[in-house]
């Protein structure tokens, strides 16, 4: 299910400018099914310079570590539990003042995909149709195909989408219908039956699609999951539109000129007051250092809870910071997650965004 950017902030003041400060945490790359981290997390914080200056100032009394830059690892650390838990408190530099966007790698990879060989195939909209048969693909796979299977079939999904292939040019598509006959011949249950027969059928566009990106290394890569979850972030903070957004994001290589104009423009179609985006080294702005800690915490609480072994007193500590439009498909963790949300996913830049006419 597809759900739309955040349009509220609490105590948002209609026509204000807010300044924002964000960072990641868990990124691989376009390596999303076999990286080191499953779940890719994007903060965002509404603190002034000078609260931000002071609590790390008391995190460097409180857990006294030599490291130049304090990072997410120094507070997850068992013997720092208290600061950890102080940051996400409701008496905390945070609460009401800070935003996590989630994605869930491997649900991002199967939604990608599926865009990309269904969008328009059939002449028809693929809409809420096809977002119910990635939601079921995806719940249903693990159970219905084995767990060998169906990562092979997460891996071939992730090849296919990869700009930057490895070996014969033609494998990943054809490693990707090989999946697919898998997943068929296992005769699953009836809507991931019908899934899988569409998808068999777009062969066509699966090449069509790795000759262009053969040729042209896309503006937007479809598998990179920090350019739509910037949108999302800044959908958060303009509160349906009434306030406008200035972020300030650590540098990034993926954020070059262009792609900060299709953010600016992309917000801009949905309705966001956007004001533009500066790239600041983290160490120079405790603001998005501040970021920094609440993506990578988010990211290892979410983890946590997507591996059946998550904190339940750090999982309701994290509740109030869960943007409910974030990329995640598993059921289960998502409940746990934002149980006051959406079950659904974030609306993400089509797989054939660069190529559209």
């Amino acid at each position: 299910m597809t759900g739309n950017p955040e349009e509220g902030v609490r105590g948002a003041i209609p026509g204000a400018l807010v300044e924002v400060a964000c960072d990641e945490s868990g990124s691989d790359g376009e390596n999303l099914t076999g990286g080191n981290t499953d779940v890719f997390a994007h903060g965002s914080v509404d603190v002034p310079l000078e609260t931000a200056a002071a609590y790390l100032l008391e995190l460097r009394e409180r857990i006294r570590s030599p490291a130049e830059e304090y990072k997410a690892n120094h507070l997850l650390r068992e013997k720092h539990r208290a600061a950890l838990e102080s940051l996400l408190a409701a008496s905390g530099p945070l609460h009401g003042h800070a935003h996590v966007h989630l994605t869930e790698k491997a649900y991002f990879v199967v939604d990608r995909a599926v865009a990309l060989l269904l969008d328009d195939s059939d002449g028809g909209d693929s809409g809420d149709g096809d977002a119910a048969g990635v939601l079921a693909l995806y719940r249903q796979g693990p159970t219905d195909f084995g767990p060998d299977l169906w990562r092979a079939f997460l891996e071939a999904a992730n090849h296919l989408l990869r700009v930057r292939g490895n070996g014969e040019p033609d494998e990943p598509v054809a490693a990707f219908f090989r999946t697919i006959a898998a997943l068929r011949r296992a005769a699953p249950r009836p809507d991931v039956a019908r899934t899988l027969e569409r998808l068999a059928a777009t062969r066509t566009r699966a090449d069509a699609y790795r000759t262009r990106v053969g040729e042209h290394y896309p503006l937007i890569p479809a598998l990179n999951p920090l350019l739509p979850a910037i949108v999302h972030t800044a959908a958060h903070w303009s509160a349906g539109g009434r306030r406008t957004v200035r972020l300030v994001h650590d540098r990034q290589n993926m954020l070059t000129p262009d792609r900060i104009a299709w953010i600016e423009e992309t917000a801009g179609r949905a309705g966001v007051g956007f004001d533009g985006m500066e790239l600041v080294q983290a160490r120079w702005d405790p603001r998005i250092q501040l970021a920094d800690f609440l993506a990578g915490i988010a990211r290892k609480i979410a983890s946590d809870v997507l591996n059946g072994r998550g904190d339940p007193a750090l999982v309701a500590l994290l509740h109030p910071y869960v943007g409910p439009t974030s990329v995640w498909g598993d059921e289960h963790s998502w409940a746990a997650l934002a149980p006051n949300a959406l079950n659904g996913v974030a609306s993400a830049p089509s797989a054939d965004v660069n190529f559209a006419v």
